[in-house]
């Protein structure tokens, strides 16, 4: 689409954004559903929404019964919590993505993937310090060898002469060739605001049973629809980003296809983080690059060496950090050495002990 000349990072940010408020239509459904049919409201509660559980043994649901009863931290969230929520994480998505669509627009695309990808080092901090991960010597690898793979595979597609190309609006064209140091600034806020969005998520809600998560983006796709124009408008008056209809059919199809891919892959994505963690699922968006180079080996364009290793790089970054959040001692932190968060490991092994007679 910025080949055809149609580079409006706020609208294309807005546009994925706003699809989002299609999960709302699945779940006014399902509490029609069940108006119609009379169920009370317990009865209600289990099927607006299912989450996708770890566990699906019965048999377990009586051992969390004989731990304690579930405190402010574990219930599930009222709509107004989770609307509230979602207010919040809109902001720091929004911010996030828009930073990373404009600085492209100031900087070359090497560039601005090369400081998108310290996304990892950010979360790891940051998770570090709401005490939603772990600092261990795997993770800090772990973190850097990904960093050296993005950095590879950037150097090697980077355009010769490193410049951006050339937009519709003049103003961004000259910021572009004049202040190139803005586009990077940009790519790294985007990174600085992923990480925070994504620890958000994980401190405020911790478990996906606890949020119906088609409510939550639904109320994020709202609330940028009528929060989020103010920012287009002062673009347009300033000459930053001139509001423009797509004429070309390219650019409506992308758009389009911009969306449904959004509307799905940030659905999934949340979903994994809640089981995993933050720095999991960011090391794992990685993967995109050895899956990119699969598809083209398909297609008969095969990838450099430094592509490759750059490939392999991310792939073995991704695997250190997902054995080493599934060990049982992930807890040990370099800062502390004590278990992050010892009422969840103490509640996990009380579990167990119920469970062991069974």
């Amino acid at each position: 689409m910025y080949d055809d000349g149609y580079q409006k990072p706020f609208l294309i940010t807005y546009t994925n954004t706003a699809s989002f408020v299609f999960y709302l239509l699945p779940y006014v459904t399902r509490r029609l559903w069940a108006d119609q049919w009379g169920l009370s409201k317990s009865a209600r509660s289990t099927i607006v929404y299912q989450s996708l559980e770890q566990e699906l043994d019965i048999d377990a649901e009586p051992a969390v019964e004989l731990i304690a009863p579930v405190d402010q931290v574990d219930r599930p969230l009222t709509m107004k919590e989770t609307a509230r929520m979602a207010l919040g994480f809109c902001f720091l998505w929004f911010i996030a993505n828009w930073a990373l669509n404009a600085a492209l627009a100031y900087t070359s695309v090497a560039s601005a993937t090369i400081l998108s990808g310290t996304s990892g080092m950010f979360t790891l901090a940051v998770g570090r310090m709401f005490r939603v991960e772990t600092l261990t010597l795997v993770k800090i690898g772990a973190v850097l060898t990904a960093f050296v793979g993005v950095i590879l595979v950037a150097i090697s597609d980077g355009s010769p002469d490193g410049q951006p190309d050339p937009i519709g609006s003049l103003i961004i064209y000259q910021a572009a060739t004049s202040l190139p140091v803005l586009g990077d600034f940009l790519a790294l806020m985007s990174s600085v605001f992923y990480a925070f969005y994504v620890v958000f998520i994980k401190v405020q809600i911790r478990e996906e049973s606890r949020i119906d998560m088609q409510l939550f983006f639904g109320f994020v796709g709202l609330f940028n629809i009528f929060l989020s124009w103010p920012m287009g408008v002062i673009l347009h008056l300033v000459g930053i980003e001139r509001f423009e209809i797509p004429t070309t059919h390219n650019a409506v199809v992308i758009i389009l296809l911009n969306m449904f891919i959004t509307l799905s892959s940030d659905y999934l994505y949340v979903i994994a983080m809640l089981k995993t963690t933050p720095l999991v699922v960011t090391i794992g968006l990685g993967l995109t690059i050895p899956v990119a180079v699969i598809g083209d080996s398909f297609l008969g364009k095969p990838a450099a060496a430094q592509v490759l290793a750059g490939a392999l790089l991310v792939i073995v970054a991704f695997i250190a950090v997902g054995v080493e959040n599934a060990k049982p001692s992930v807890g040990h932190d370099l800062l502390s050495g004590d278990f992050l968060d010892d009422a969840r490991a103490q509640q996990s092994r009380v579990r167990l002990e119920h469970e062991d007679p069974l």
